[in-house]
């Protein structure tokens, strides 16, 4: 009867898991709660395609052709639409272009603040669809304003809508809108709709200067059929640099909003793999839901003040959408848990039920599972991009089989679990085995309780440990299905932090499967009576078939194919100055298309001040010298080069003489430039901008740009060296050269110039 009450137990377990997961996004026959919205999934999905038909970065052919059809779409739901022409500046990043954004407003009832309705038009330079991101967050805009138009209510807000550019280059569209329009001052809330990757829950973030307990409770308020969320993830993004186009919003307007975002099928994000065809249908279903729940409530609720004096705790819970409670919370009940702790080793220790001696030996098997479920999870990662290094060229770090090795890690780390602590167990009173897990979740909850309250939803898997350890300690209970009891009590541990083993290294990237791997055994330690079963070869003979045959499965699958294609990049680099040439590549595993220009003689490492700024800071693997083509480079053009008192005034002008899409200015040695301006729009908010080495400014030339015109001002005796790089997105079409294109299993790699030819050469100033 013990093995019919364990297998009873895993499938209580399995099931948690699948509820953990269904709760957070819809499944396709769900789809009665958007009826009733008048939304359609169809109309939606329609808008994807015809969005994400071919690649719309600023400045292509077709990132126009999309700003066309977004306009047209809102003009047939009778609304008026602008587009503001600005030139921006990121005021982190330093990239610029002429951002066009599309506008509308709907107008309501009264004169108080507006509801924002967010997402971005532009694709991923240079080879991404942008199916994705962002054009489901476009697309569940456009057919939800339209559903919401359609039952013919006006509005207490007004709702604008602005579908911006040039977000993928650094959230111009937003920072010009933020800088330049008029409407900014009338936002009360911004609701923005992403992706970072094609699948998954869309998760809820807030981004406010203040608290969240007012922005939470409304959100709630608004009845988001699946919402997913958690604070963990809300402390976490604070203390990261954010970069979303509501982080603009936030920042530079102290305007609150909330991001809904999915970041599942990582392996997707910024590829020629974000199309239509991949984008996950439940995941839009989700986003549809976010925004037809939100817009039905705040487009009549008050945005007047949506600040908070107090942040709360929330996390997703059974049988409730949210659980939230203060932070004020988390010292009280980490007190009340560590009282209720001690309490329990008084009575266990007086009634015979747990020993001091053996509740201490618990510390060991504990302390060194802990260890080794995150050691060998970090460790064994390294190894396995060692022995398959064409994972290094996946720069979002999620592969293509990155499920598969996360269920792999999972058994592995509880074949671990169970080896170690069979290893160390000869009593039969697992309770002793459970003191070490609850002190060291309370020594956790200590921490958190002061450096990180967004994690204080840590405190309730030990209230159901503690509850537990009590039925042991107050009763002699020896039922046979002992076992499913406490399986029962351990549901909400199950369910919070089923969905967090899966969200760190998918979000984060499979090199972060150590995190997974120490909650893995925090949470074994816990619900020990559950896993735990000594004389039963069975199950730890399970957990490692297991493991070998998904372990099997990601070697099996670790290749590349037509459905998940290899990403590997050639570049052609022209030196001006010195008349040289080379081919470089980001590759660290050459396949065919990269060997038809790097052969065994190529040289590994970099090329000096030739590689552009990339999100990873990348740099070359392999580069080659080749004939210089002597492709013309851009005109430039010194309008003005002045000295007054004690400082030099220069304006430049930069007009390509072939399509450029990007240039680079870069500095080999410290500068400070003053009233630094690029086409009139000022940089660094006037102030003066001091670059030690390395890249200056990134401009990206938009499809009204003509030229790009540099003004600023330098101390008179201030030695410039800079580096001018041109980039253009045209090596497999220019006819200076014959590159055979990529295989079907092929695809340009992202986050680094790629495809392209990079003219550089010093600017004589």
């Amino acid at each position: 009867m013990k093995k019919a009450s364990f297998i009873f137990s895993i499938l209580i377990i399995l099931g948690v898991i699948y509820w953990s997961f269904s709760d957070i996004k819809p499944s396709l026959p769900k789809d009665e709660s958007l009826v009733k919205t008048g939304f359609s999934a169809y109309n939606a999905l329609e808008h994807v395609k015809k969005i994400s038909l071919k690649e719309h970065y600023v400045g292509s052919k077709d990132h126009k052709n999309v700003q066309n059809y977004i306009v047209e779409e809102l003009n047939k739901m009778g609304l008026e639409t602008e587009i503001q022409t600005e030139t921006a500046v990121n005021k982190k990043w330093f990239a610029a272009t002429t951002a066009q954004n599309i506008l509308a407003k709907v107008k309501g009832s009264t004169n108080g603040k507006a509801l924002m309705l967010l997402s971005h038009y532009d694709s991923n330079s240079h080879s991404s669809f942008g199916a994705s991101d962002a054009g489901s967050g476009v697309a569940v805009i456009l057919e939800g304003l339209r559903a919401f138009l359609s039952k013919k209510q006006t509005p207490k807000n007004d709702i604008i809508i602005l579908i911006s550019d040039a977000e993928e280059l650094g959230l111009l569209g937003a920072q010009a809108f933020v800088d330049k329009h008029p409407w900014t001052k009338n936002v009360g809330l911004v609701l923005n709709f992403e992706a970072r990757g094609s699948g998954g829950p869309s998760y809820m973030l807030m981004e406010t200067n203040g608290k969240n307990s007012k922005l939470l409770s409304e959100f709630l308020a608004a009845k988001p059929n699946f919402p997913a969320a958690n604070s963990l993830m809300y402390s976490v993004y604070k203390k990261l640099p954010n970069d979303t186009d509501l982080t603009v919003f936030r920042q530079d307007a102290n305007i609150n909003g909330f991001n809904f975002a999915f970041f599942g099928d990582h392996f997707d994000y910024h590829t020629a793999q974000d199309t239509y065809a991949r984008l996950d249908r439940e995941s839009l279903l989700q986003q549809a839901d976010y925004v037809t729940s939100m817009l039905g409530y705040f487009a009549f609720s008050n945005l007047e003040n949506l600040n908070s004096d107090k942040d709360d705790v929330y996390v997703n819970f059974p049988f409730s959408s949210l659980l939230t409670y203060p932070f004020s919370y988390v010292l009280p009940m980490l007190i009340g848990a560590i009282v209720l702790f001690l309490v329990l080793l008084f009575f266990g220790f007086s009634l015979n039920k747990i020993s001091v001696k053996n509740s201490l030996k618990g510390f060991v098997p504990f302390l060194i599972s802990l260890v080794l479920c995150g050691g060998v999870s970090f460790g064994l990662w390294k190894l396995l991009l060692k022995i398959h290094p064409q994972y290094n060229d996946i720069l979002q770090g999620f592969t293509y089989n990155g499920y598969t090795y996360i269920a792999a890690f999972v058994f592995l780390n509880l074949w671990i679990l169970l080896k170690t602590y069979k290893y160390f167990s000869n009593e039969e009173k697992t309770a002793n085995f459970l003191i070490a897990p609850i002190f060291i979740w309370l020594l956790i909850n200590s921490i958190i309780s002061v450096y990180f309250k967004g994690a204080g939803f840590f405190i309730i898997p030990v209230y159901c440990a503690l509850f537990i350890l009590a039925i042991v300690v107050f009763t002699d209970l020896k039922g046979r299905y002992n076992r499913v009891l406490f399986t029962i009590l351990s549901i909400p541990t199950i369910y919070i932090f089923a969905p967090l083993i899966q969200m760190f290294p998918v979000g984060l990237g499979l090199k972060n499967l150590f995190i997974s791997g120490i909650l893995i055994a925090l949470i074994f330690g816990l619900m020990l009576f559950s896993f735990y079963q000594r004389k039963s070869f069975w199950v730890l003979k399970a957990c490692g078939i297991l493991t070998i045959g998904f372990f099997g499965f990601a070697t099996y699958t670790s290749g590349f194919s037509s459905n998940n294609k290899k990403p590997n990049s050639i570049v052609y680099i022209q030196n001006s100055d010195d008349k040289t040439a080379y081919f470089g590549t980001y590759n660290q595993v050459l396949d065919s298309y990269t060997k038809q220009i790097f052969d065994k003689n190529a040289t590994k490492g970099s090329i000096k001040s030739a590689e552009t700024k990339s999100k990873y800071n990348t740099r070359f693997s392999y580069h080659t010298k080749t004939a210089n083509k002597k492709i013309s480079s851009s005109r430039i053009v010194i309008d003005f080069d002045t000295i007054i008192g004690n400082k030099r005034l220069l304006e430049l002008v930069i007009t390509p003489t072939r399509k450029v899409n990007k240039y680079e200015f870069i500095t080999n040695s410290k500068v400070t430039l003053q009233q630094f301006k690029v086409n009139d729009a000022v940089v660094n908010n006037g102030k003066n901008y001091t670059v030690e080495k390395g890249t200056v400014l990134i401009y990206f030339m938009s499809n009204s740009d003509t030229n790009v015109t540099l003004s600023f001002s330098v101390n008179k005796n201030e030695k410039l060296d800079l580096i001018l790089n041109e980039i253009s997105y045209d090596l497999l079409t220019n006819s200076n050269f014959s590159i055979s294109p990529r295989s079907e299993e092929m695809m340009p790699m992202p986050f680094v110039t790629n495809d392209a030819i990079i003219i550089s050469k010093n600017l004589k100033l």
